[in-house]
């Protein structure tokens, strides 16, 4: 197999004073061209080479003044690459727009139009971020399940069929115990360690856990049918695990970096390392989710990131891929990653303003005589908007809704006693079904919308 490299064109051919010196004596004409190369998009040569560029440059000219400006207005970062450079970022024009409105929007401000939600609709919240991000992460390393397969499987606490289901949920547990525990700890090698080894539990040989990978492992990442990546070799490996570690706990003698910028530089880094035999990218994944928890960015765990990174996973390799090979340049990264969460972040306002939708029309099917919460307005929503046969256990309402049994059994059998659901005992399940003056209500509010 063989390692995929980039096309790139041949510099050494170009009068390269010659076209510095054109760059001086037409600097205004040829900024607007440079500054367009990297936003709003951070644009590699193998793209870049089709766009507008000055008239009198050839493509490959213009490529060379794209990537000299962009060198003197990078930084270094604390990520190494193994032949002793660092890795260098340009912050973009956009960087300081896009954390503020992260920064005001995850401290709590999404919520600003919608103060009636309570507690109990946050949790809900944090616990489908979960599932979501579980179920994405691991169908990103290849977990052959369908997405509604996924969720009623750890909705309903199965015990996984085949590898797969197991990726997923030991992924759903790994994000649950962030959530609750890890976020307190400071990252260690045992922390790696124990991590990895949830995420990886029965997938992977047990001799393949509790260790970094080793040069006899013969690791690589491949992509498609060419080597994407070859990890450093394990010298390098554990000395630099030692350096994010110091890294991520903010051990480092550096200036401030914005810890939404190091969260995904930590993604990056340990996906470079790959300081493990397999799952690798759901521990990057972890960890930046780790690192923001950390740092009280708690309403990250509504943004399940993974599922938006899922629909691009061409441009996801490919950012890994640039950064590695144009010059160390790990901004095609953070270009990537940030506008994910930017996404992320549209989509679940979005969300919540459908939830709210849902609630006020649930609201106006069952009357001003049949009081529910929004947990129970939801479950109804659901069950109304699934196809025939659907229904919820006592174990689904409690997961989807992070509550503890005894509210997830109170709240469906006030459901029962209202008569909008009816129980059915199905094997060791008990499971609950639009009732027939359920279905009855829907249908007058549809036909009185209508008039």
């Amino acid at each position: 197999m063989e390692n995929y490299k980039l096309e790139k064109p041949d510099l050494n051919k170009i009068d390269k004073v010659a076209v510095l010196q054109k760059y001086t004596e037409n600097q205004r004409k040829y900024l607007p061209y440079i500054l367009n190369a990297s936003e709003p998009e951070y644009l590699y040569w193998d793209t870049l080479k089709y766009k507008s560029i000055p008239d009198d440059l050839k493509r490959e000219e213009f490529w060379y003044l794209v990537k000299q400006i962009r060198q003197l207005s990078s930084r270094p970062t604390q990520i190494k690459a193994e032949n002793g450079d660092f890795f260098t970022w340009l912050r973009l024009t956009y960087t300081d727009e896009f954390l503020h409105k992260i920064d005001v929007h995850t401290g709590g401000q999404i919520f600003a139009p919608y103060e009636a939600i309570k507690e109990e609709s946050r949790q809900k919240f944090i616990a489908r971020g979960i599932l979501e991000e579980a179920i994405a992460s691991s169908q990103l390393e290849g977990a052959n399940t369908t997405r509604k397969v996924a969720k009623m499987m750890i909705l309903e606490n199965r015990v996984p069929r085949n590898t797969s289901e197991k990726m997923i949920v030991n992924n759903y547990n790994t994000m649950k115990t962030l959530e609750q525990d890890y976020k307190n700890k400071e990252l260690s090698v045992d922390l790696l360690y124990e991590i990895h080894g949830m995420i990886t539990k029965d997938t992977v040989a047990t001799d393949e856990q509790n260790r970094f990978r080793k040069d006899v492992d013969e690791i690589v990442v491949r992509n498609n049918k060419h080597i994407a990546h070859i990890p450093p070799k394990e010298e390098f490996l554990n000395a630099e695990i030692i350096r994010l570690i110091n890294f991520a706990n903010d051990k480092e003698n550096i200036t401030f970096t914005h810890p939404v910028i190091k969260a995904i530089f930590l993604h990056f880094w340990i996906g470079y390392l790959h300081p493990f035999t397999d799952g690798n990218g759901r521990l990057a994944r972890a960890l930046f989710y780790w690192y923001l928890l950390k740092k009280d960015y708690w309403t990250f765990m509504y943004l399940p990131i993974s599922s938006i990174i899922k629909n691009s996973p061409v441009q996801y390799a490919n950012a890994y891929i640039y950064s590695e090979q144009d010059s160390l340049d790990i901004t095609y990264f953070y270009d990537y990653h940030i506008k994910k969460i930017m996404q992320s972040l549209e989509e679940f306002k979005n969300y919540v303003n459908k939830v709210n939708a849902e609630n006020k029309q649930i609201d106006v099917t069952l009357g001003k005589e049949i009081t529910l919460n929004d947990r129970q307005k939801q479950l109804i929503h659901y069950l109304l908007s699934e196809a025939k046969g659907g229904y919820v256990s006592a174990s689904s309402h409690m997961s989807l809704n992070n509550i503890a049994r005894r509210t997830a059994f109170s709240d469906l059998k006030q459901l029962e006693q209202k008569e909008l659901l009816e129980s059915k005992k199905e094997g060791k399940y008990t499971r609950y079904y639009v009732s027939d003056k359920l279905k009855d209500l829907a249908l007058k509010s549809i036909i009185t919308d209508s008039e």
